[in-house]
């Protein structure tokens, strides 16, 4: 067993509360998720348990306390924090130095974690980028970020959103109203996302304007997508055939990102799954990317990741 010390300076007990949190939630949190164990008095802190945990404790409970500077710590704040530093390697050396961020008009996007900023990267570099990977794990948030810089630093004309409709037995003819109303409510994720990055009604203006495009997977024959920053949303659902229409619909000056969780498959009987096949078909061919995400990489709530591996473990069985 190895212990280490840190005082934490300056010693504010405002900040030193929201560092350890409600009955120490997030210290709780800190010992759960690196196995150590925890004991402070005032501003300094004593860690114990393998030394590899005990220096990545030092190191989080350091960068935590410089945190509560300009805002208060919270449960999600400190989950976030820890899988950035668990799970993501020093990034140096590399030709662009920094780590990658997001820019957008409401807010800037950190990738967390090595597979996240491999993601990330990847983007700008290829034509077509696909990530692939259970929920929880920041693939279509990233996309729809990527798109929103990608438009507002003019590097496309538009966005194209796409998505199959397959949802618990469900038929797009059940539901009211037009077209955009039946396919809007498989697109819900990526709203979302819009409208957390540019405002709720900049994405109205935009779709109004055509520049955001909804465009339902089935009516995407015999089009070409050039200029823009197209987004294939769970493409596990789709078949064979539909991945190969939808990839080449690709026009010039255009970047294609596809997500999916080949784990969460809803296609009908014995329906192969035409993001299993590209996997396979596509994935020496260059300008084409593969980022292969896990339960480690998931950003969510901490039970998320757990659920996530348990299902994994399950798999293996």
């Amino acid at each position: 067993m190895y212990s280490d010390e840190i005082n934490l300076e300056p010693a504010d007990n405002q900040r030193l509360a929201s560092l350890c949190g409600q009955f120490n939630e997030h210290l709780a949190q800190l010992e759960q998720r690196l196995g150590v164990e925890i004991n402070n008095r005032g501003n300094q802190f004593s860690i114990s348990g393998p030394k590899k945990d005990v220096a990545a404790a030092l190191v989080a409970l350091q960068d935590l306390y410089e945190s509560t500077e300009t805002e208060p710590l919270t449960p999600a704040k400190v989950h976030l924090l820890l899988q950035e530093k668990i799970h993501m390697p020093a990034i140096a050396d590399t030709k662009t130095g920094d780590a990658a961020v997001i820019r957008t008009r409401k807010k800037l996007i950190k990738p967390r974690g090595e597979n996240q900023q491999s993601y990330v990267n990847s983007i700008p570099q290829n034509d077509i980028v696909f990530g692939i990977g259970p929920a929880g794990t920041g693939k279509t948030y990233l996309a729809v970020a990527c798109a929103v810089e990608a438009l507002e630093s003019e590097k496309v004309s538009r966005i194209i959103l796409a998505r199959p409709a397959v949802e618990a037995g469900e038929r797009l003819g059940f539901l009211p109203g037009d077209l955009s109303d039946k396919i809007n409510p498989y697109l819900r994720p990526l709203y979302d996302a819009l409208y957390e990055m540019l405002g709720v009604e900049r994405v109205e203006r935009l779709i109004e304007k055509k520049v955001i495009e909804i465009a339902p997977l089935a009516f995407m024959r015999g089009r070409t997508l050039s200029e823009a920053f197209v987004i294939l949303d769970e493409a596990q659902n789709t078949t064979p055939e539909q991945i190969k229409m939808f990839l080449t619909r690709i026009g010039y000056g255009s970047t294609v990102v596809v997500t999916g969780d080949i784990t969460q498959i809803d296609l009908p009987g014995h329906t192969e799954s035409g993001l299993k096949v590209v996997m396979e078909i596509l994935r020496d061919i260059p300008g084409i990317s593969f980022t292969q995400f896990s339960s480690s990489d998931v950003v969510r709530h901490p039970i998320v990741q757990k659920i996530v591996a348990a299902y994994e473990t399950h798999s293996e069985q």
